[in-house]
């Protein structure tokens, strides 16, 4: 039997960012432009609205601890598979319900899936990236995120007024069925490490360095789930932009798709932790204007930065810890990522609920600002050793 043909880097990479359209842009981030459909279509309370992402960042985080559990690369490659299945089914099937408790069960798979393309995929990608001799930089990778958004947020622009949410639904399981080809026939199964690359693997940081990282990653996940989850709704209350969320969305996620490349760039010449300082406090304004204005311009300033951030934030943090634990980057970036899971989990009950109380969404403005404005200090106080480490 002959082996199989050499796999070339734009493909690995390739397989990379269609599993990240898939199981994060379609099957978790297709739910915020069709929020507000889903409102009309099937009555759905900004509280339930809530509820539903918390069960997508549930199933998010159950992917996230099994990940976490496993060290075989082996089978995290057959649970990257398995993921991208998930990813299709999971969204494929909200097109025959509008039953909140299937609904909720069905988000909770497709958080589950989002770790094939987040964390699984990220590692595999780095994995072969090392093991190959090329440069250990996922800011490419991470243009999955944008193009993912972009994605979903051009297929419910191009079937608005002509399908209903639950039509829409069915649509984007086909067209992530188009992205599973790819993220399955072009991701290699990782080779296993040699004791060379075991002997020049780099000591791993104090205990102090990741908890600090855990927690600032904790911060970036309320700030991030906030918007993912509500930007759309956000801005769809304010007299600019009522009837246009979708295009508010591919705003995000056109920011998103050259951003990874630019933080690459900048952390090449400031540092990763520094870096990352500069994401946090640029995302923080994004959360902002919007509290000052509710006109035209904040609004497009408001998603331009979140986009130009949010995947920066991920690439530049996954990469950071990926270079500390290279034999294993998956389980290394699964156990940081807990963090961020545990975030998404509450921040979106919260942000719903206090926009069913209050009839906005500015106090989850302020809270995902204030997390963000944390966040910067908890980066600011690592140790040095480490950030120095981390930032070549």
């Amino acid at each position: 039997m002959s082996a199989p043909p050499a796999l070339r880097p734009w493909q690995v990479i390739c397989a990379g960012i269609s599993a990240l359209v898939l199981s994060v842009g379609i099957a978790r981030f297709a739910y915020t432009p069709l929020l507000p459909l889903m409102r009309v279509d099937a009555g759905l309370s900004p509280a339930m609205g809530g509820w539903l992402a918390t069960f997508n960042y549930v199933g998010y985080l159950l992917g996230a601890l099994l990940v976490a559990r496993v060290g075989d690369m082996q089978l995290k490659f057959r649970f990257y598979r398995v993921g991208l299945l998930l990813a299709v089914a999971s969204t494929a099937l909200m097109a025959v319900t509008t039953t909140p408790a299937v609904w909720s069960a069905l988000r909770l798979v497709a958080g589950l899936s989002s770790t094939a393309g987040l964390l699984l995929a990220s590692g595999l990608v780095l994995n072969w990236l090392l093991a190959h001799g090329h440069r250990p930089r996922l800011g490419l990778h991470f243009a999955g995120l944008g193009l993912g958004i972009v994605v979903s947020g051009v297929a419910t622009g191009l079937l608005a007024g002509h399908a209903t949410s639950s039509a829409q639904w069915g649509w984007l399981g086909a067209v992530g069925a188009l992205f599973l080809i790819p993220a399955w026939a072009w991701m290699p199964a990782p080779a296993p490490a040699s004791s060379s690359q075991a002997a020049t693997a780099p000591a791993p940081p104090s205990r102090r360095w990741r908890q600090l990282l855990i927690a600032a990653y904790f911060c970036a996940g309320i700030g991030f789930v906030v918007s993912a989850t509500f930007i759309v709704a956000i801005l769809e209350q304010t007299p600019a932009f009522r009837g246009h969320g979708s295009a508010v969305w591919i705003l995000v996620g056109l920011a998103a798709v050259p951003s990874t490349f630019a933080w690459d760039r900048v952390a090449s010449a400031m540092g990763l932790i520094r870096a990352l300082m500069l994401a946090f406090a640029l995302q923080a304004a994004s959360f902002v204007l919007p509290l000052l204005d509710d006109g035209l311009w904040a609004g497009l300033g408001s998603a331009l930065l979140f986009g130009l951030t949010f995947a920066g934030i991920v690439s530049l943090t996954l990469t950071v810890i990926g270079r500390h634990y290279p034999q294993n980057p998956a389980k290394a970036m699964a156990t940081l990522t807990l963090s961020y899971g545990v975030a998404q989990i509450l921040a979106p009950a919260i942000a719903g609920t206090l926009a069913r109380s209050s009839g906005s969404y500015q106090a989850s403005l302020l809270l995902a600002a204030i997390a963000m404005t944390v966040g910067i200090f908890l980066l600011a106080v690592m140790p040095d050793d480490a950030r120095d480490h981390a930032s070549h």
